[in-house]
């Protein structure tokens, strides 16, 4: 911890709050004249206050720890560069529009990358008369499944849960273009262009 970054970051949380520095004293059981000195340099706060830190600025510990906010530049709506994250521990998935930090079960996630789908690992998708029918032969055993599916559009985003043992079976409204994205608890997270069969 840069205690000169951390008293930097600090001081532009308590302002953007409107916050004075007794105030923010108050809220974490600390003297004004310690706020006063983390924010000039001169030291940092004890571990044990960094929680107590965050949750009055509404941040992550990491925001203190970097002292850095690391800011994303607009995504402009695109939700075509949208980003998955799924838990290993407990199988949460989330998402987010831009680059973000994302913590799990205690572990940091990683957006996952997708890969272009083999010919053999495809998922079938038929017209089954105004509604796209997606299908795949993917073993859905608890040891071997795909988790969810989705569908991503330039404006939109649907996202569809799958269960081990159950067949993957999904209809959803008919759509010209878009891509297909899924997960595999082995093999990662797949992609390819909507291109019904014919």
């Amino acid at each position: 911890m840069d205690q000169i970054k951390t008293g930097r970051i600090i001081r532009q949380l308590r302002t953007q709050h409107g916050l004075t520095q007794k105030q923010l004293a108050e809220r974490i059981n600390v003297s004004d004249k310690a706020v006063s000195k983390w924010e000039c340099g001169n030291g940092c706060p004890d571990i044990s206050l960094l929680s107590a830190l965050a949750d009055t600025f509404g941040t992550d510990v990491q925001v203190l720890l970097t002292g850095e906010l690391g800011k994303n530049e607009s995504e402009k709506g695109n939700m075509k560069k949208i980003r998955f994250y799924v838990c290993g521990e407990c199988g949460n998935i989330i998402t987010a529009a831009a680059d973000a930090s994302v913590v799990c079960c205690g572990n940091r996630l990683s957006a996952l990358v997708p890969r272009d789908a083999e010919e053999d690992e495809r998922l079938k998708v038929e017209d089954i008369g105004g509604e796209w029918y997606i299908t795949s032969s993917h073993e859905m055993t608890k040891e071997h499944y795909i988790s969810f599916a989705a569908y991503i559009s330039d404006s939109s985003v649907m996202i569809f849960r799958q269960y081990p043992e159950w067949e993957m079976n999904i209809t959803m409204p008919l759509y010209r273009s878009g891509k297909l994205v899924w997960y595999c608890n082995k093999c990662g997270l797949l992609c390819q262009e909507l291109c019904p069969d014919r």
